[in-house]
């Protein structure tokens, strides 16, 4: 007999003004349950089994919808308009010059001083044998944050049987506009302590180096024979400490990755990084369809 993948829908708590804020708890029959917020699509909690079978909590997280509206790290929540930081808040497009907050001063950060995980997202919700989907929406309209155009969202969840979380963006607007999205979430595979022991490999032999403002330059430099080399499984907190200007501007890692890899015929999706916890024996593979990846370690984190 076949095993029904499961949601259970609960109510989290509510935000400032009142309004309800909901968690859905998706399942498998392996033991891992993720929980999502329609509070800025928050990943509130991913619980999975490790090499022995015992069950812990992989990414961090907030108790309460208070937690989260104090708390500025992003935890779990899709980031947007625009993921990372744009230049002094500051763009052209199309001739025009648009002018967006500047919350991470001098510069634009992850949607400005009221982002998409600040926001509630309408859910839907349904399973099958073998999949667990909830889908969540959301309506930027034109000149939030100083946007220009509406943009209508949705971010798509999926839990298989195979404890393969997925996330799909979709994003269409009314006007040119830019958009760049993605989901913050923070994991340790063992389930507490630090992480800077777990193995990291990420599929790049480049990175973009930033200004002390954590801005691109705007040009690829190789990764060999430098700290930022991930090209092979190394410990993430081997060359952390190294006097290296990047990693001294950041107080770590957070830094964007150019991804060489190519993607399977059969899948649209590339693989771009494996971090492996030895002590747990858990697996994380990330695959993706975009060009880069953003490697943080809750470098200002408290």
């Amino acid at each position: 007999m076949a095993y029904l993948m499961k949601i259970f829908q609960e109510v989290f708590g509510a935000t400032r003004s009142g309004e309800p804020v909901y968690a859905f708890r998706l399942s498998n029959e392996k033991g891992m349950e993720v929980t999502i917020l329609t509070m800025g699509g928050i990943i509130q909690s991913i619980r999975v089994p490790d090499s022995a079978g015992n069950i812990d909590e992989v990414t961090l997280g907030c108790d309460s919808v208070a937690d989260y509206e104090r708390s500025g790290a992003y935890f779990g929540a899709i980031v947007g308009r625009y993921a990372n930081r744009i230049a002094r808040g500051e763009f052209e497009l199309n001739g025009e010059r648009f002018q967006l907050a500047c919350n991470d001063a001098p510069n634009h950060l992850h949607g400005g001083k009221v982002g998409f995980d600040h926001h509630l997202w309408r859910a839907e919700h349904h399973t099958s044998d073998n999949l667990c989907t909830l889908s969540l929406y959301y309506e930027s309209e034109d000149g939030e944050e100083g946007y220009p155009g509406k943009l209508n969202v949705k971010v798509t969840y999926t839990l298989n049987d195979q404890n393969e979380l997925g996330i799909e963006y979709q994003a269409t607007a009314d006007a040119t506009t830019v958009v760049n999205l993605t989901n913050h979430a923070y994991f340790n595979l063992n389930g507490s302590e630090d992480c800077l022991s777990h193995q990291l490999q990420l599929h790049c032999h480049q990175f973009t180096p930033t200004d002390e403002t954590s801005i691109p330059y705007g040009e690829f430099e190789s990764v060999i024979n430098t700290p930022m080399d991930f090209t092979t499984l190394k410990p993430i907190g081997r060359d952390i400490g190294q006097d290296f200007i990047q990693l001294k501007q950041a107080r770590g890692y957070d830094h964007n990755w150019v991804i060489w890899t190519e993607r399977d015929n059969d899948s649209p999706l590339k693989p771009v990084a494996r971090v492996e916890a030895p002590d747990s024996g858990r697996t994380l593979e990330v695959l993706t369809t975009q060009p880069g990846v953003q490697l943080y370690t809750g470098n200002y984190l408290e």
